[in-house]
């Protein structure tokens, strides 16, 4: 394995006792069960709602959620996947979308 560019010998001044996951975590095996019993959704939730008509489907394409009149999910959960960046700019843009199918009466 390629060691971490920042075991570089320019940075050996800075280094200190590894945090985490440990100098005693050193397989493959090792990484991934501290990955998993580590591992966080990081505030960013997503995907819970689906989309669609199929029997997973929370909502609708106008986010109208099934079998409930007058209720609509306006939030990230609506995304299938988390986006690359902050949710915040995608989850104004489904907002104001919703806020106008509202409007619409959709």
């Amino acid at each position: 394995m390629v060691p971490p560019r920042a075991h570089a010998a320019a940075f050996a001044p800075f280094h200190g006792a590894e945090v985490a996951p440990g100098a005693a975590v050193e397989s493959e095996a090792a990484r991934i069960d501290a990955i998993r019993r580590t591992a966080e959704s990081g505030y960013h939730p997503v995907g819970t709602c689906k989309m669609g008509h199929d029997p997973l489907a929370v909502v609708d394409a106008s986010l109208r959620v099934h079998g409930v009149d007058g209720l609509w999910v306006v939030d990230a959960s609506i995304m299938p996947t988390i986006v690359r960046g902050t949710t915040n700019v995608p989850t104004l843009m489904i907002a104001e979308k919703a806020a106008a199918l509202i409007n619409e009466g959709s």
